[in-house]
């Protein structure tokens, strides 16, 4: 029997997972939560040159590793610590150094694909999808690509041109249809929010007997 309760966030970059996940572990206490991004499970590149690195598809499921995702999820479920990867974005490599993360009561798993992949909804108690309009979601991932990952405004459209909004529509809207509880709005759905931690504290009051 598992010890932990697994909640699953996805949505298209930009829609607001990260604040959503933010907002519940505020409203549970951050002691209880830990929150996963699918983003540092990037597989790493740095066997190849820097210019090969760049122009690779970060927004389809092979660009992740997957299988240490879900078995990290497994083992943090079974109420393990994990070696946590660090992702570099600005070079698209894996750091060599890890962070020890866990256990914990409630794991919150957040990313693009999350949803995609059948083996690590199969570990998930609740799963979710923010909804939140395409322009909205460039204008984000914009502003975000350059002042925390160091990229041009002309690298960030064309890759959201080129491979973001693609992938969207391949693999990521269509993965909604598996999700419990649909968040239009992201962070600012604060109702949608609330509903969704009352149902997370059923989950813990349940798993107490």
């Amino acid at each position: 029997m598992k010890k932990g309760i697994l909640i699953g966030i996805a949505g298209a970059s930009g829609s607001g997972k990260t604040l959503v996940s933010k907002t519940i572990m505020e409203k549970l206490g951050s002691e209880k939560v830990v929150m996963i991004q699918e983003d540092s499970y990037y597989k790493d590149l740095s066997d190849i040159p820097f210019d090969e690195r760049t122009g690779k598809n970060f927004d389809h499921p092979d660009a992740f590793d997957h299988g240490l995702l879900i078995d990290h999820m497994a083992r943090l479920l079974d109420g393990h610590a994990i070696s946590h990867p660090i992702y570099d974005y600005k070079t698209h490599s894996r750091l060599k150094e890890t962070r020890t993360v866990g256990p914990h009561t409630i794991i919150i798993l957040e990313g693009i694909l999350i949803l995609s992949e059948p083996r690590l909804r199969d570990l998930m108690d609740i799963k979710v999808f923010i909804d939140t309009a395409p322009d909205i979601c460039f204008i984000r991932r914009l502003k975000r690509d350059i002042e925390e990952r160091g990229r041009s405004v002309d690298s960030v459209i064309n890759q959201y041109m080129e491979t973001v909004r693609p992938m969207y529509f391949q693999f990521i809207e269509p993965a909604k249809r598996h999700a419990d509880i649909i968040i239009p709005r992201g962070g600012k759905n604060l109702v949608a929010i609330d509903i969704l931690t009352a149902k997370i504290n059923a989950l813990l009051s349940q798993q107490a007997f």
